[in-house]
């Protein structure tokens, strides 16, 4: 009896300790939801200042490009997407990384970049 109790106490205990910053299957580790995220920032920034319009189909030709650069589908994009906005302290930290990151580089203010460029 003890020994089955000893047992289970310590297969609840491995159990709970799990892993919980472990992402769920199909989302986006922090890093690459960062790059992908910029890019495609970067791409409505761009629709709508350089094309001066809401350009929904330019728009989807330049968020397709951004896929297919960092070889991810649309869907798994929204679905890691939803997820970083539905856990809000995940989504400040890639957001915050990004605007560090922009401000060491310079871009802050540059919408368009030689990236862009490559991804029109």
């Amino acid at each position: 009896m003890i020994r089955n109790t000893f047992f289970g106490t310590v297969i609840f205990v491995l159990v709970s300790c799990g892993n919980k910053n472990s992402m769920p299957p199909g989302v986006f580790k922090p890093d690459k939801m960062q790059v992908v995220l910029w890019d495609i920032i970067r791409t409505e920034a761009f629709t709508s200042q350089y094309i001066k319009s809401n350009n929904i189909e330019e728009n989807a030709k330049l968020q397709k490009r951004v896929f297919a650069k960092h070889r991810v589908s649309k869907e798994d994009f929204y679905q890691s997407f939803n997820y970083y906005r539905s856990h809000t302290a995940l989504m400040k930290m890639i957001l915050d990384s990004m605007i560090n990151k922009a401000g060491r580089e310079g871009n802050v203010n540059t919408i368009m970049t030689p990236q862009m460029e490559k991804i029109k």
